[in-house]
């Protein structure tokens, strides 16, 4: 009998320790998919890019609404899409800036790719554009040398 008490106490902690791995490790992974995906539909590249594509409804295959350089735009090529798609009631990341320019005619996967394209490229160009500002500021005050210019051998570092 103790054998078997040993074997089923044994049995009820290991289930525990996995138990509590497997919690640990879902805690985790929710905490790097709210890092790494701050709005719906996007996913950030290795390579630091934001790109955002949609499952196209009834089907498996996916729509792909291009890469951008900022989390925003890549959401709002999402939210374009997904608008044409499920209509008013779709889920949105902002739903506050989705206004109709003007219907599309036609609901293809090709005219709602390249309607999100295009918004997601204006947005990617304002929120870049409002970004190199402040960069440019700091770069233009910092003397920027010549680099097609030989260097004057009273001011070299060689000395």
């Amino acid at each position: 009998m103790e054998g078997e008490y040993t074997c089923s106490s044994s049995s009820s902690s290991s289930t525990t320790t996995s138990l509590e791995k497997r919690k640990k490790r879902q805690h985790e992974h929710d905490d790097h998919n709210n890092q790494e995906k701050p709005y719906r539909g996007i996913r950030m590249r290795k390579w630091g890019k934001w790109v955002a594509e949609i499952r196209e409804p009834n089907k498996r295959t996916r729509i792909w609404l291009g890469s951008y350089t900022t989390p925003v735009a890549a959401a709002r090529a999402y939210d374009t899409a997904v608008f044409y798609l499920r209509g008013p009631s779709a889920r949105l990341n902002f739903p506050e800036l989705v206004f109709q320019e003007g219907q599309l005619h036609d609901m293809s996967s090709a005219s709602i790719r390249k309607k999100a394209t295009e918004v997601g490229a204006k947005v990617d160009a304002l929120q870049t554009a409002l970004r190199s500002p402040s960069s440019q500021s700091k770069v233009g005050s910092q003397v920027k040398p010549d680099l097609n210019e030989y260097p004057d051998p009273e001011n070299s570092d060689d000395n």
